[in-house]
Protein backbone atom coordinates (compact mmCIF):
# COMPACT_ATOMS: atom_id res chain seq x y z
CA UNK A 1 0.00 0.00 0.00
CA UNK A 2 1.24 3.35 -0.92
CA UNK A 3 2.33 5.84 2.33
CA UNK A 4 -0.12 8.77 0.97
CA UNK A 5 1.04 10.98 3.44
CA UNK A 6 4.75 10.76 1.84
CA UNK A 7 2.66 10.59 -1.44
CA UNK A 8 0.89 14.27 -0.98
CA UNK A 9 4.20 15.42 0.27
CA UNK A 10 5.31 14.57 -3.09
CA UNK A 11 2.79 16.14 -5.05
CA UNK A 12 2.51 19.29 -2.86
CA UNK A 13 6.82 19.69 -3.66
CA UNK A 14 5.88 18.95 -7.23
CA UNK A 15 3.07 21.53 -7.87
CA UNK A 16 2.51 23.58 -4.91
CA UNK A 17 -0.75 24.91 -3.61
CA UNK A 18 -3.56 24.63 -5.73
CA UNK A 19 -5.75 27.19 -3.90
CA UNK A 20 -9.25 25.15 -4.09
CA UNK A 21 -12.28 25.58 -4.40
CA UNK A 22 -11.65 28.86 -7.26
CA UNK A 23 -14.02 31.60 -6.90
CA UNK A 24 -14.78 34.59 -9.42
CA UNK A 25 -13.55 37.51 -7.01
CA UNK A 26 -10.49 35.85 -5.99
CA UNK A 27 -7.84 37.06 -8.93
CA UNK A 28 -5.96 33.94 -9.03
CA UNK A 29 -2.51 32.48 -8.42
CA UNK A 30 -2.40 28.70 -9.18
CA UNK A 31 1.57 27.83 -10.24
CA UNK A 32 2.19 25.81 -12.49
CA UNK A 33 -1.12 24.54 -13.54
CA UNK A 34 -2.53 22.23 -16.54
CA UNK A 35 -5.87 24.24 -15.92
CA UNK A 36 -6.62 27.90 -15.45
CA UNK A 37 -5.46 30.55 -13.37
CA UNK A 38 -8.65 32.56 -12.57
CA UNK A 39 -10.04 32.08 -9.21
CA UNK A 40 -7.80 30.28 -7.24
CA UNK A 41 -6.26 31.47 -4.02
CA UNK A 42 -2.95 28.86 -3.11
CA UNK A 43 -2.04 28.80 0.73
CA UNK A 44 -5.10 30.41 1.99
CA UNK A 45 -7.35 28.26 3.47
CA UNK A 46 -10.05 30.59 5.35
CA UNK A 47 -12.45 30.79 2.09
CA UNK A 48 -14.90 31.24 2.35
CA UNK A 49 -15.62 34.63 3.82
CA UNK A 50 -18.98 35.25 2.83
CA UNK A 51 -22.25 33.81 2.86
CA UNK A 52 -22.80 34.50 -1.09
CA UNK A 53 -19.28 32.97 -1.59
CA UNK A 54 -20.35 30.07 0.28
CA UNK A 55 -23.26 29.92 -1.68
CA UNK A 56 -20.85 30.50 -5.19
CA UNK A 57 -19.03 27.10 -4.22
CA UNK A 58 -22.31 25.10 -3.68
CA UNK A 59 -23.81 26.23 -7.30
CA UNK A 60 -20.41 25.14 -8.71
CA UNK A 61 -20.29 21.96 -6.75
CA UNK A 62 -23.85 21.55 -8.37
CA UNK A 63 -22.78 22.64 -11.80
CA UNK A 64 -19.59 20.87 -12.26
CA UNK A 65 -21.46 17.99 -12.52
CA UNK A 66 -20.90 16.05 -15.66
CA UNK A 67 -18.50 19.06 -17.27
CA UNK A 68 -15.38 20.99 -17.37
CA UNK A 69 -14.50 23.42 -14.94
CA UNK A 70 -14.54 26.15 -18.18
CA UNK A 71 -17.90 25.19 -18.59
CA UNK A 72 -19.31 25.64 -14.72
CA UNK A 73 -16.88 29.43 -15.01
CA UNK A 74 -19.28 30.44 -18.12
CA UNK A 75 -22.38 29.47 -16.61
CA UNK A 76 -21.22 31.72 -13.14
CA UNK A 77 -20.18 34.34 -14.81
CA UNK A 78 -23.68 34.55 -16.63
CA UNK A 79 -25.74 33.94 -13.33
CA UNK A 80 -23.59 36.45 -11.98
CA UNK A 81 -23.66 39.38 -14.39
CA UNK A 82 -27.88 38.83 -13.83
CA UNK A 83 -27.43 39.44 -10.53
CA UNK A 84 -28.45 36.26 -9.65
CA UNK A 85 -25.66 33.98 -7.95
CA UNK A 86 -27.20 34.79 -4.70
CA UNK A 87 -29.98 32.95 -3.10
CA UNK A 88 -32.91 35.28 -2.81
CA UNK A 89 -32.43 35.91 -6.56
CA UNK A 90 -31.67 32.33 -7.46
CA UNK A 91 -34.57 31.30 -6.16
CA UNK A 92 -36.69 34.11 -8.26
CA UNK A 93 -35.57 33.34 -11.42
CA UNK A 94 -38.20 31.28 -13.47
CA UNK A 95 -36.82 27.97 -14.45
CA UNK A 96 -36.53 28.47 -18.21
CA UNK A 97 -34.31 31.36 -17.26
CA UNK A 98 -32.05 29.82 -14.61
CA UNK A 99 -31.61 26.82 -17.34
CA UNK A 100 -30.59 29.25 -20.24
CA UNK A 101 -28.19 31.30 -17.56
CA UNK A 102 -26.41 27.70 -16.62
CA UNK A 103 -26.41 26.19 -20.26
CA UNK A 104 -22.84 26.20 -20.68
CA UNK A 105 -22.22 24.04 -17.98
CA UNK A 106 -24.36 21.19 -20.13
CA UNK A 107 -27.58 19.59 -19.02
CA UNK A 108 -28.98 22.81 -18.54
CA UNK A 109 -32.99 21.86 -17.94
CA UNK A 110 -31.32 19.20 -14.99
CA UNK A 111 -29.24 21.47 -13.42
CA UNK A 112 -31.54 24.36 -12.92
CA UNK A 113 -34.12 22.06 -11.20
CA UNK A 114 -30.91 20.81 -9.11
CA UNK A 115 -30.45 24.52 -8.60
CA UNK A 116 -33.37 25.26 -6.75
CA UNK A 117 -33.94 22.62 -5.18
CA UNK A 118 -30.35 23.64 -3.18
CA UNK A 119 -31.43 27.11 -2.86
CA UNK A 120 -34.56 26.07 -1.30
CA UNK A 121 -32.58 24.11 1.33
CA UNK A 122 -29.93 26.61 1.48
CA UNK A 123 -31.76 29.15 2.36
CA UNK A 124 -33.68 26.67 5.17
CA UNK A 125 -30.09 26.45 6.86
CA UNK A 126 -30.45 29.76 8.26
CA UNK A 127 -26.72 29.99 7.81
CA UNK A 128 -25.84 26.52 9.92
CA UNK A 129 -23.84 23.79 8.67
CA UNK A 130 -25.68 20.91 7.15
CA UNK A 131 -24.65 17.36 8.03
CA UNK A 132 -23.29 15.32 5.06
CA UNK A 133 -26.54 13.41 5.46
CA UNK A 134 -28.91 16.55 4.92
CA UNK A 135 -27.00 17.37 1.75
CA UNK A 136 -27.53 13.77 0.49
CA UNK A 137 -31.08 14.54 0.83
CA UNK A 138 -31.54 17.37 -1.33
CA UNK A 139 -32.46 16.39 -4.90
CA UNK A 140 -29.35 15.97 -7.01
CA UNK A 141 -27.06 16.06 -4.51
CA UNK A 142 -24.72 13.03 -4.36
CA UNK A 143 -21.69 12.11 -2.60
CA UNK A 144 -18.88 13.58 -4.44
CA UNK A 145 -21.31 17.08 -4.55
CA UNK A 146 -22.13 16.75 -0.48
CA UNK A 147 -18.25 16.55 0.05
CA UNK A 148 -17.11 18.94 -1.66
CA UNK A 149 -20.23 21.44 -0.75
CA UNK A 150 -18.66 20.27 3.16
CA UNK A 151 -15.08 20.51 2.47
CA UNK A 152 -14.73 23.62 0.40
CA UNK A 153 -17.57 25.59 0.99
CA UNK A 154 -17.78 24.63 4.67
CA UNK A 155 -14.48 24.05 5.91
CA UNK A 156 -15.68 20.40 7.32
CA UNK A 157 -12.72 17.73 6.98
CA UNK A 158 -13.94 15.21 5.18
CA UNK A 159 -12.71 14.03 2.08
CA UNK A 160 -13.58 14.43 -1.65
CA UNK A 161 -12.51 11.58 -4.36
CA UNK A 162 -13.39 11.29 -7.85
CA UNK A 163 -12.53 9.33 -10.88
CA UNK A 164 -9.38 11.00 -10.98
CA UNK A 165 -8.43 9.92 -7.61
CA UNK A 166 -9.60 5.95 -8.64
CA UNK A 167 -7.33 6.42 -11.24
CA UNK A 168 -4.29 8.13 -9.65
CA UNK A 169 -4.44 5.29 -6.77
CA UNK A 170 -5.38 2.49 -8.71
CA UNK A 171 -1.97 2.64 -10.16
CA UNK A 172 -0.14 1.98 -7.07
CA UNK A 173 -3.35 -0.20 -5.51
CA UNK A 174 -4.98 -1.53 -8.21
CA UNK A 175 -8.30 -2.72 -6.14
CA UNK A 176 -9.35 0.46 -5.79
CA UNK A 177 -10.39 0.45 -9.69
CA UNK A 178 -13.55 -1.05 -8.63
CA UNK A 179 -14.01 0.32 -5.02
CA UNK A 180 -16.94 2.05 -4.22
CA UNK A 181 -17.10 6.04 -3.63
CA UNK A 182 -16.75 5.77 0.28
CA UNK A 183 -14.34 2.93 -0.15
CA UNK A 184 -11.50 5.26 -1.72
CA UNK A 185 -12.84 7.99 0.52
CA UNK A 186 -12.36 6.27 3.48
CA UNK A 187 -8.76 4.88 1.88
CA UNK A 188 -8.04 8.63 1.46
CA UNK A 189 -9.17 9.61 5.32
CA UNK A 190 -7.18 7.13 7.15
CA UNK A 191 -4.18 7.48 5.31
CA UNK A 192 -3.64 11.52 6.03
CA UNK A 193 -3.64 13.70 8.88
CA UNK A 194 -6.97 15.27 9.56
CA UNK A 195 -6.55 18.72 8.70
CA UNK A 196 -8.60 20.97 6.74
CA UNK A 197 -5.53 22.39 4.70
CA UNK A 198 -4.44 18.83 3.85
CA UNK A 199 -7.89 17.60 2.80
CA UNK A 200 -8.14 20.37 0.66
CA UNK A 201 -4.97 20.28 -1.20
CA UNK A 202 -4.90 16.71 -1.75
CA UNK A 203 -8.04 16.68 -3.91
CA UNK A 204 -6.70 19.06 -6.00
CA UNK A 205 -3.19 18.07 -6.26
CA UNK A 206 -4.25 14.84 -7.37
CA UNK A 207 -6.65 16.25 -9.67
CA UNK A 208 -3.45 18.20 -11.24
CA UNK A 209 -1.17 14.97 -10.94
CA UNK A 210 -4.50 12.98 -13.17
CA UNK A 211 -3.72 16.04 -15.92
CA UNK A 212 -0.16 16.02 -16.30
CA UNK A 213 -0.68 11.87 -16.58
CA UNK A 214 -0.53 10.65 -13.09
CA UNK A 215 1.82 7.89 -12.22
CA UNK A 216 4.76 8.39 -9.61
CA UNK A 217 5.37 11.99 -9.31
CA UNK A 218 9.33 11.47 -8.30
Amino acid sequence: MIDLGKFYGRLLDRYGPQGWWPLLDCGGRKPAAAGRRAGYHPGEYDFPRSREQCFEICVGAILTQNTAWSNVEKALLALRQAEALRPRAMRDLAPGRLAELIRPSGYFNLKARKLREFTRFFENLGGRVPNRAQLLSVWGVGPETADSMLLYAYAQTTMVVDSYTRRVLAFFEPELATATYDQLKDRCEQGLPRELPVYQEFHALVVEHAKHGGGNPD
